[in-house]
Parts: C-alpha cells; structure tokens; sequence
C-alpha cells in the first residue's frame, strides 16, 4: 500500500478519536461506522500513539495483518487509550488534550547484519527467550539515538539485556511505517466536527 491520501489519514484519526469516545462510553465496537470498500479495508498493522501536551499518554499496536486497517486503528486506539499498562486510562474529559499519532507497518523483514538498520527509517523488533519487544521509527530519531543504541534500546523493551541482539537464538526484524497525525494535519474541535 503506498502512503495514505490526506483524506484516508484524516479518517483514519477522527475513527480513532471516535474509538475512544464511544468505546470509553461503552458502545460495542460494531456501532462505529466503517469506509465502504477502500484500501482502508486492506489488513494491515498499526499502532496508534497518544500524546497530551506533547508527553505520551498511551501507545497500543497489532502486529498481525490480520483485519481491516480501519479496525486495527479503531481497536488500537481504544487499547492505548484504557489499556496500556504503563499509564493510567483516559478519562473522556482529557480526549479534547489528546494528539493521536497513527503508524501504518509494513510486514517485518529479518535482520542479518546491524548495517542494514537505518535510523529513522526502520522500526525494530526483537524476539527471543520468549520474549519480543517493538520500537517504532520515530522512537529512536526522536531522542538522537545510533543503530546500536536503538538496537539495545529494543532489547530493554522485550525484557532482555542489552546485547541480547548479538546471540544467534535472538532475532531482529525491521519494518518501515507511514506514521500521521493531527499535529500534521487540523486537529479536529473538541466535538469531533
């Protein structure tokens, strides 16, 4: 799938904003609208990131390009925004302070050498000891990190020390993302229009 049109990613951001005021007011997923058939409709995997004055407030994602990206979105959203351990839920008065980022994945490729990781262009995964850990592009050119850097980064994320990259029973895999978000395009007013 080549980058979404602006009128795909502005759908894609108010169905995620919608996501979580519906679901966080106990609609069934199934009330929400869906696009008529569109690429939107194509299985994808996305994580959907949300900041609050510039300070992350939730990052849930699906790695599995197994449902509609829509859904993916839709669902992924209302994760980051109630269930992502590390912060407590949103409370629907917050949702007007909220920046949703979406990241469209491409399907992972395995790593054999760390030179085939460029920084700001690449994602990471690590798996390995029955663990897996996923860093998104943005996260390691955001904070001026090299490759091995981001590589030990990865590894803390999946639980594992840092050079657990180095072992042969540990995989790496890249990906690209098409990420977007309000602060790119008009955020919406607070009642959605």
């Amino acid at each position: 799938m080549d980058d979404l049109s602006l009128d795909e990613q502005r759908f894609l951001l108010d169905l995620a904003r919608e996501s979580i005021r519906a679901l966080g007011r106990g609609a069934r997923m199934e009330s929400l609208e869906v696009p008529p058939e569109s690429r939107l409709s194509a299985p994808r995997a996305a994580f959907v990131t949300l900041h609050k004055r510039g300070k992350l407030r939730g990052c849930i994602g699906h790695l599995g390009a197994d449902r509609p990206l829509h859904q993916t979105v839709a669902k992924m959203a209302y994760e980051a925004a109630f269930h992502d351990p590390r912060f407590e839920p949103v409370a629907l008065e917050e949702l007007p302070d909220l920046d949703v980022e979406i990241s469209v994945l491409t399907p992972p490729e395995p790593v054999e050498s760390e030179d085939e990781i460029v920084v700001g262009r690449d994602g990471l995964i690590v798996e390995g000891e029955g663990r897996r850990g996923l860093l998104l592009p943005q996260v390691a050119s955001s904070r001026g990190w090299d490759v091995a850097t981001f590589l030990e980064q990865t590894c803390h994320k999946a639980g594992l020390d840092s050079e657990a990259w180095k072992r042969p029973t540990v995989k790496v895999y890249r990906f690209t993302a098409f990420v977007f978000g309000e602060k790119d395009l008009e955020k919406p007013s607070p009642d959605g229009s």
